[in-house]
């Protein structure tokens, strides 16, 4: 459910958004370590916009989505498979 914010709040987030980083007391928020980031998964929050499409698979390669997926939620796998695949052919590109 989303919650309206009062006047007062909207003031205290203009003058936040205003001040430069380096001013923004951040003391009573820990610093996130390297292995909090490494479990971290953007699916969590980002939700991506998703387009029913056709596509024509090998009949060997759908047998096996499916059956490491239980029959179901393969085509979750097989996106986010087809995902790791762009994310290290831009970072490749990259180099």
């Amino acid at each position: 459910m989303s919650k309206t914010l009062t006047s007062e709040q909207l003031e205290m987030l203009r003058r936040l958004a205003a001040m430069p980083d380096d001013q923004i007391d951040t003391s009573d928020i820990p610093e996130i370590t390297d292995s909090q980031w490494e479990a971290a998964r953007r699916e969590n929050f980002f939700r991506p916009l998703k387009r029913p499409v056709t596509i024509r698979l090998d009949a060997d390669v759908l047998d096996w989505f499916k059956k490491h997926a239980g029959g179901k939620g393969y085509q979750t796998d097989i996106n986010r498979a087809l995902r790791k695949h762009v994310i290290e052919a831009e970072a490749g590109k990259a180099s």
